[in-house]
């Protein structure tokens, strides 16, 4: 019999939403006060004062398990730079983003932990097939049995990390967005959105691994599922949301604390409601009726999520004033109980975040996030800030 993690209870819904964040840069989430360019400074300083209850840390598995040993290097450096953008200040990959977490914990408090695994590092990929995208990499393919014993030794070498740093890693994402293309490739083997997703199969061989790893790892581990792309329906290269979860099996559904939803936002408030098409499919299956739900990406930007952002002082309050307002409906959702902001520094090839890439300036949006985490639990939700008015 394999170890598997106890079957989950709903945590009690708290009563004013909890932040997070999705930070990949380590210089950023460090406390202020801790040294480094001070050009980091006074955005370390804004970072700090969002006070997040948690932050995603995304391991990139093409990345750090790139060699053909499979072990990972999870002190890989990093130049500290977004697509090359200074200002820039080097850090050692995972082993800097949880000690900069640990900082933060040992100064305030928050800032808990949700590993994220993503991408497949190239010789643990099966080669090309079905309806691939043009351009498609290795690393969004599913995973070779040899992978997914490496795989396994990646969960066991992040734990492990996080004992020596210090940092409980209490949370665990099996893997990011498996309904889109860009992490799970092909999605289907014809090119017609009438073909059966592949995504569900794949995610399901992730998920039983890792609640079999962290069962054995022990201690108070929970699954996180989901994190899926905000696809309405299927297409012949996504997987809608509602058509992922009703494929998966009741031993992966029924296994996750909490689900994952990414739900960007658009100016114009017209996004899809991917978080309401998530809790319906959800409470079509017994075992995950009622269950909490995350917004773990959210985020403004372009006219579209990833679009180029427009930075003229009536676009960015718009933007400001939809991301507010978006996080009004989640706070009137008893389901949803945590939203993540994705990133604090603007990346220009997916500018959804709080501040410029140079950091130079915040965006409006950021006083939005403030708004809400200088608001208690039990309080009325805060007042648009006047310079998103």
């Amino acid at each position: 019999m394999q170890p598997r993690l106890a079957q989950p209870t709903p945590e009690r819904v708290p009563q004013r939403l909890e932040l997070g964040l999705t930070e990949f840069n380590a210089p950023l989430v460090r406390p202020p006060g801790d040294g480094g360019d001070p050009a980091f400074t006074p955005f370390r300083e804004r970072a700090a004062a969002l006070r997040p209850k948690y932050i995603r840390i995304v391991v990139d598995w093409y990345r750090v398990g790139a060699a053909l040993s499979g072990d990972p290097d999870l002190a890989i450096p990093q130049n500290g730079c977004v697509r090359d953008i200074a200002p820039c200040e080097p850090f050692a990959g995972l082993r800097d983003q949880l000690r900069a977490v640990r900082e933060q914990q040992d100064a305030g408090g928050g800032w808990e932990a949700v590993v994220v695994i993503a991408w497949v590092p190239p010789w643990a990929a099966l080669p090309a097939s079905g309806c691939e995208r043009p351009g498609a990499s290795e690393r969004s393919r599913p995973i070779t049995d040899a992978g997914m014993d490496a795989y396994r030794r990646l969960i066991r070498a992040v734990a492990a990390l996080g004992r020596q740093e210090g940092v409980p890693l209490r949370w665990w994402s099996p893997y990011n967005e498996p309904n889109h293309p860009s992490f799970v490739s092909p999605q289907r083997d014809a090119c017609d959105a009438a073909s059966p997703s592949r995504a569900p199969a794949v995610y399901t061989r992730f998920v039983r691994a890792a609640q079999e790893e962290l069962a054995r790892l022990g201690g108070d581990r929970r699954l996180v599922l989901g994190e899926l792309a905000g696809f309405a329906g299927p297409s012949p290269r996504g997987t809608g949301v509602g058509e992922f979860v009703s494929a998966l099996p009741d031993d992966v559904a029924c296994s996750g604390a909490v689900w994952a939803q990414h739900q960007y936002v658009r100016p114009d408030g017209r996004q899809f409601d991917a978080v309401g098409e998530l809790e319906r499919t959800l409470d079509a299956r017994p075992c995950t009726t009622g269950r909490p739900v995350w917004v773990t990406e959210t985020g403004v930007g372009g006219v579209l999520p990833g679009r180029p952002r427009a930075t003229d002082d009536a676009t960015l309050r718009a933007q400001c004033r939809a991301q507010f307002d978006q996080l009004l409906r989640w706070d009137a959702d008893d389901r949803v109980t945590a939203v993540f902001q994705y990133t604090l520094r603007d990346d220009p090839i997916y500018p959804v975040a709080l501040f410029d890439p140079g950091l130079t300036r915040a965006w409006p949006v950021y006083d939005a996030w403030r708004a809400w985490a200088d608001t208690p639990a039990g309080a009325p939700p805060p007042q648009l800030p006047p310079s998103c008015s």
